[in-house]
This record gives structure tokens, C-alpha cells and sequence, in this order.
């Protein structure tokens, strides 16, 4: 079971663009995420008329390394670390700081 997974709200806490907070689009593999708006790079893309690409330079996000990203804690409103706990039978994330349950309304 992951700790950050597709769809969740992370925080970036290193590198360029550390402060930054977005959702996760894509699990690339086990140690790679990528998170809408963060990471974002100029890619050179050459024309190809029997795809129908033009070429130029195109904005591409870019992976991003999990150890880098945190979850978002709306309750706390900040990025916290994940644990998992056993809840009727099943195996659930929860926030260390204040032991809710990922996902979970109120």
C-alpha cells in the first residue's frame, strides 16, 4: 500500500519548487509521482506532419521524487507524514500529527 497515491493533495518540501501544492496526477513507479503544476519544464518538440504534431516549445510536467512531497492535512494546513492502522478490518492511512484517517469527511 502506498502513502501518497493518485488524486491525493501533496506539498512539495524540497527542491525548486518547495512551497508548492498540487494534486497528484500519476504514479510514474514506485518512487516517482507527478503533481499538477510542479516540476514543469520547456520541452523542444520537432514537427511531425504524420502525427500531426507542430513543433515548438511546449510546457511537459515532469516526475517528481515521493521523499520530496508530503501529504496535505486540511485540518492542520500543512503537509504531514503518513502512518497505517487497522480500522474494522481494514488497513488505512492516517496523519501522524493528529491520527485521522486519510480521506475521511470532518
Amino acid at each position: 500500500m502506498d502513502r501518497i497515491r493518485k488524486g491525493d493533495e501533496v506539498v512539495v518540501i524540497a527542491g525548486r519548487d518547495k512551497g508548492k501544492r498540487g494534486i497528484v496526477l500519476a504514479r510514474v513507479d514506485a518512487r516517482h509521482v507527478t503533481v499538477e503544476g510542479v516540476n514543469v519544464v520547456k520541452k523542444h518538440v520537432r514537427p511531425n506532419p504524420m502525427k500531426g504534431v507542430t513543433g515548438g516549445i511546449v510546457d511537459k510536467t515532469m516526475p517528481i521524487d515521493v521523499s520530496n512531497v508530503m501529504l496535505f492535512n486540511p485540518a492542520s494546513k500543512k503537509g504531514e507524514r503518513v502512518g497505517f492502522k487497522m480500522v474494522d478490518g481494514k488497513k488505512v492511512r492516517v496523519f501522524k500529527g493528529n491520527g485521522a484517517v486519510v480521506g475521511a469527511k470532518g
